[in-house]
């Protein structure tokens, strides 16, 4: 349970790996999977099946956060009432293996009451220690094979307009957290060992998007979005460099995507744009490299394809695309009316799209027009969660219930 000021709870002494994860097992550890850019462990079939395998299903609480897998569990971060709720399954069979939570009363914005009251963000696990990131920014690590607490606390007491839904990031010891309110707050380096606050950079209040970790211009280095700019920051908590980014309400949502030398980002009535890095002596300055106003992406994320990026935009209601990510030239979209929301998952020559509505698609790579292999149903609500997939094991979390499916 929480304490009264929210603070570290108990800390445990151990050596920290900066890997991933120390599992020979295919894993799904966090936002967009193993690597943070919705590729999975996992190879497409010979031959699609006509149907999917329902393997299990399990009840679980409301919200929108991933199911993330590690070492033969599935963790689900969820909301009952005034509480948020951490809840370990066994893989092969959907058995409660650890369950544990803790107050967190939220009261929505008018304006997003249809969202619902979270969570949003997606936990991460590394060895074997799982860490959460609340609606209203509390900051959790568990022990992911027993549930006990190692630590808990919330950095900032604003949330963000909306509520938190940027996804925790593991690098270098550190959990990157981005904290505050819609004016102000801080991106966020917490030690993963104690949960103490290792440095803060306060140039700029929360967005929804999460971060990533790259080397640009020969620097390692998180990007992600503010409420108002993208940025690169130093793992040590510097800015390095910054780029506008405005959207209607500060809904700046869509995880930036490092392809080459290039970060892509995009938002909320913006073009989908290109830059790169360039770094002279101590000082880095952005080179736009394109733009392309004919895409525009609002909450999903794009995944890369070969030589093209797929995703889903925002015009005519939803509409499929691709487009060659050194140019930015639009090799084709779709008619529109899709789907409201969309999560992209990669594997060797498909894109697999979850839709808002429960709906799989299988797509193959094509530099011409979308390429529909199968159609499968893999919800029976709504889904904006993303779902994980773990060599031929699809996890879906729509609003009632977490279902394995498992492909041919």
């Amino acid at each position: 349970m929480i304490n009264k000021t929210l603070g570290v709870l108990c800390v445990s002494g151990s050596l920290w790996l900066t890997s991933l994860s120390v599992s020979a097992q295919p894993q799904w550890p966090q936002w967009r999977g193993p690597s943070r850019d919705g590729v999975a462990a996992a190879t497409a079939p010979a031959a699609w099946p006509a149907t999917l395998t329902r393997k299990w299903q399990v009840a679980i609480g409301s919200g929108y956060s991933t199911p993330v897998v590690a070492d033969g569990r599935v963790y689900v971060h969820a909301r009952t009432g005034d509480l948020e709720t951490i809840t370990a399954y066994e893989v092969t069979t959907g058995k409660p293996l650890w369950h544990e939570s803790y107050p967190a009363p939220y009261k929505m914005n008018p304006a997003a009451e249809s969202h619902g009251p979270g969570p949003k963000s997606s936990p991460v696990v590394v060895n074997n220690r799982l860490y959460t990131f609340g609606i209203s920014g509390i900051v959790s690590c568990l022990d992911a094979s027993t549930g006990k607490v190692h630590w808990r606390k919330q950095p900032s007491p604003e949330p963000a307009l909306f509520g938190v839904a940027t996804s925790p990031l593991v690098v270098d010891g550190m959990v990157i957290v981005f904290v505050g309110g819609n004016e102000r707050g801080a991106l966020t380096a917490l030690d993963a060992l104690s949960g103490a606050v290792k440095w803060q950079w306060t140039g700029g209040a929360p967005a929804y998007a999460s971060p990533v970790v790259a080397t640009l211009a020969g620097t390692r280095q998180l990007v992600t979005q503010s409420r108002t700019d993208v940025v690169g920051i130093s793992l040590d908590g510097n800015l390095l460099w910054k780029v506008p980014l405005t959207t209607p309400y500060d809904q700046n949502s869509v995880t930036p995507v490092v392809v080459g030398d290039l970060v892509v980002y995009a938002g909320l009535s913006n073009p989908t744009t290109a830059i790169r890095i360039v770094k002279s002596g101590s000082a880095y300055s952005v080179q736009e490299v394109w733009k392309n106003a004919d895409v525009q992406m609002y909450m999903s994320t794009a995944v890369v394809a070969g030589d093209a990026l797929v995703g889903l935009g925002q015009k005519n209601r939803g509409q499929f695309f691709a487009l060659d990510w050194k140019s930015g030239k639009t090799l084709w979209t779709t008619r529109g009316r899709e789907t409201e929301n969309a999560a992209l998952i990669r594997v060797p020559g498909y894109t697999l799209i979850q839709t808002t509505e429960g709906e799989l698609l299988v797509v193959r790579d094509s530099a011409t027009a979308i390429d529909i292999v199968k159609r499968y149903d893999v919800a029976e609500s709504s889904t904006w969660a993303h779902p994980a997939l773990v060599g031929n094991q699809l996890f879906v979390r729509d609003a009632k219930s977490l279902t394995l499916w498992t492909i041919g």
